[in-house]
């Protein structure tokens, strides 16, 4: 079941086209990155989404319906957009009690639940305004999720959070979707997306570049063997002259591309050590995401 459609969105300020054409879909149980650089557009897809922006063409549909003023799905939606508000002078339980109230919930209990999986229990009765900011994202999440929503929709969520609170962010969030919730989120920090996602979209320029699944993701990952000798320039013969794709990098290393050669890179090995250059360093290199993303920027601009 789509969870999130987009047909032909477009948003504009001025001249400027914030968000161009992007249809997209998102599927229930998915957890979907959407990559872009500041000024992308991202958070202006994310606000349409959320009904906060009326775009200038094109349609939305969550849960099979036309987002449109009779739109009555709201309940099943949570969300943080950007930096999480919270009222400065309430207390954690206090901001969560007033959003337990607008979600219209019955079980109190749920208020000390989501304080104890956002591990802000020592911070119950803080005011939000001594909060610090990892802990202040902690509390927007909360109220995102205190009414187990179907469709979670986070722009940032691990942003300000310690290497402690983005392990237990992402983990919350796979079991999330585990369980069937949707997620679509937006994230800068691209290595832990990498560890999230089902499918990930990158938008540039206001404009869909590239939607793919990380198995997808996994095959178009650029690889390569480097490998280190006492005479780089030599062993780059001896390898061309048994038929593999070598050549020197700017870091002075030798580069071999050879597909076959990437799970058994001791060919590369005994190749050099017959021909009296033994490799001193040999090991895979493999393009993080972040590296892949902006080659496919690069790459989109030419």
């Amino acid at each position: 079941m789509e969870i999130i459609k987009t047909d032909g969105l477009t948003k504009s300020y001025g001249k400027t086209v914030a968000v161009d054409n992007i249809s997209i879909h998102v599927n229930k149980g998915e957890i979907y990155g959407f990559l872009g650089l500041n000024g992308a557009g991202k958070t202006t897809l994310i606000r349409t989404l959320l009904g906060m922006i009326k775009p200038d063409g094109g349609s939305v549909t969550l849960f099979g319906k036309e987002l449109n003023s009779n739109f009555n799905q709201w309940n099943h939606i949570g969300y943080l957009v950007e930096a999480p508000y919270a009222y400065p002078n309430l207390s954690v339980y206090e901001n969560l009690k007033v959003f337990y109230k607008l979600r219209q919930l019955t079980e109190l209990t749920e208020i000390d639940s989501i304080i104890e999986c956002l591990k802000l229990t020592k911070y119950r009765n803080t005011k939000a305004n001594a909060l610090s900011f990892g802990n202040q994202q902690r509390l927007g999440l909360a109220k995102a999720l205190i009414h187990k929503p179907k469709l979670l929709i986070l722009d940032e969520p691990i942003n300000g959070l310690d290497p402690e609170g983005i392990v237990e962010v992402r983990e919350l969030l796979i079991d999330l979707a585990k369980n069937g919730s949707t997620i679509f989120l937006s994230s800068h920090i691209l290595g832990e997306i990498s560890k999230l996602v089902n499918r990930i979209a990158i938008i540039h320029e206001g404009k869909l570049i590239k939607e793919l699944t990380t198995k997808e993701l996994s095959s178009q990952i650029s690889k390569k063997i480097l490998v280190q000798t006492a005479d780089n320039q030599k062993a780059i013969q001896i390898l061309l002259n048994a038929n593999y794709s070598a050549s020197l990098t700017y870091t002075n290393e030798i580069e071999v591309t050879n597909k076959e050669v990437f799970e058994h890179s001791e060919v590369i090995s005994k190749v050099l050590t017959e021909n009296e250059f033994p490799p001193k360093q040999i090991y895979l290199f493999t393009e993080d995401l972040e590296n892949y993303f902006l080659r496919t920027i690069k790459e989109n601009k030419q």
